[in-house]
C-alpha cells in the first residue's frame, strides 16, 4: 500500500462538497466515494460552512468594522502637535536666514 501525496483542494470544490452533504440527498459515505475524500473531511467542511453562513449576511459594513484597526487619538493628537512645533521652528529658521520669501 502506496502513501497518497499530500492534498490541496480549492474553496469552491470543499463549497460544494459541503453544500452536497448540507442538502442530504447522498449519505456521507457516498458523497466522500464520489468526491474521493474521507468522510470525516467532508463533515469538517460542512461545519465549517454552517459556522460562516452567518458572517455572509452581515454585509461589507460590519466586515470593514471588524477589519479597522482601533485608532489611538490622543497619540494622533500628540503627534499632529509635535510636527506643528517643528513646522513652525523651521518656517522660522528660513524667515531669519532669509530663505523662505512666501507668507502664510
Amino acid at each position: 500500500m502506496t502513501k497518497r501525496t499530500r492534498r490541496n483542494h480549492s474553496p469552491a470544490f470543499k463549497a460544494k462538497v459541503a453544500l452536497a452533504a448540507i442538502e442530504g440527498e447522498k449519505t456521507l459515505a457516498e458523497l466522500a466515494q464520489t468526491h474521493d475524500v474521507h468522510p470525516n473531511q467532508i463533515t469538517a467542511w460542512k461545519a465549517q460552512l454552517v459556522e460562516g453562513a452567518a458572517g455572509l449576511f452581515n454585509g461589507p459594513a460590519a466586515a470593514a468594522k471588524e477589519a479597522a484597526p482601533a485608532v489611538d487619538v490622543k497619540s494622533l493628537h500628540a503627534k499632529i502637535g509635535e510636527l506643528t512645533v517643528e513646522n513652525d521652528f523651521l518656517a522660522g529658521a528660513l524667515g531669519k536666514a532669509g530663505l523662505l520669501s512666501v507668507k502664510r
